[in-house]
């Protein structure tokens, strides 16, 4: 290994954030305020506006962030969008109302620094706004149930969109298998389809991130994520059968 070799494996992993935002200018005021005080900071903050009419562009800017403006609606464009404009090594995912804890970043680094083999790396989100018996309910039925449900029916962990990081070549393996122009699509959900088949997912329930509670005040929303789920698992086709994917896992581990 020449000096310039060696030089080259000691630099830390750049980690890029993206956040994906929709008129919810002041969530993303108090997440760009919580990565500015990272043990590690981002090597870039790309906030992707999917048409807001409120400032959070201008609160972008005014973070420290980029912006990167996606016409097309729906959370699945607005990520892949922010995806595809990442320059760092490893692509970082939170939403505008998450609230990344002071090591979240170099917490991310060292779980791909410590295994090459690493192809991304979730975490759960915690309803810090929710207290005693309705906290417990929103992690169980909520939070652990999106992780051992679709775990089941993917062969392997998904991400979740609020808190996660994947490697950029990684990103750059599916990108062009995602459903990105659905807007009726889970889109973690969708990236973890195309994501684990050929990479490793950790879950690692230490890397946690409060994010809001405004799911469970709105029934229909509710509802309409877990619509989007299934309709991911139909519109995934043979990529996102469970026989096949536990079939394949089970091929692979002989």
């Amino acid at each position: 290994m020449t000096r310039d070799d060696d030089r080259h494996a000691q630099q830390p992993l750049r980690v890029s954030v993206v956040v994906p935002v929709k008129d919810d200018a002041e969530h993303l005021r108090t997440c760009l305020a919580a990565l500015a005080e990272q043990t590690v900071p981002p090597f870039e903050i790309i906030v992707v506006d999917n048409g807001s009419r409120d400032d959070s562009a201008l609160v972008a800017v005014s973070g420290g962030a980029s912006v990167v403006a996606e016409p097309t609606p729906g959370i699945p464009a607005a990520a892949s969008a922010g995806y595809d404009s990442a320059l760092g090594d490893v692509i970082a995912r939170l939403d505008a109302d998450s609230i990344p804890p002071t090591e979240w970043v170099e917490r991310i680094a060292r779980h791909f620094e410590a295994d090459p083999a690493l192809g991304a790396v979730t975490g759960p989100g915690v309803f810090s706004e929710l207290r005693g018996a309705s906290r417990v309910l929103a992690r169980t039925f909520y939070m652990d149930a999106y992780f051992v449900l679709v775990g089941a029916a993917l062969a392997h962990w998904p991400v979740f969109g609020s808190n996660f990081a994947m490697r950029s070549d990684a990103w750059r393996r599916v990108r062009c298998s995602v459903h990105r122009d659905d807007p009726e699509v889970h889109d973690d959900m969708d990236l973890s389809v195309f994501l684990g088949r050929a990479h490793f997912i950790r879950l690692d329930r230490d890397l946690a991130v409060p994010i809001s509670a405004r799911p469970f005040g709105d029934v229909r929303s509710m509802w309409k994520r877990n619509r989007r789920a299934f309709h991911t698992l139909r519109v995934g086709g043979r990529a996102a059968s469970s026989v096949r994917r536990w079939r394949d896992r089970l091929v692979r581990t002989r």
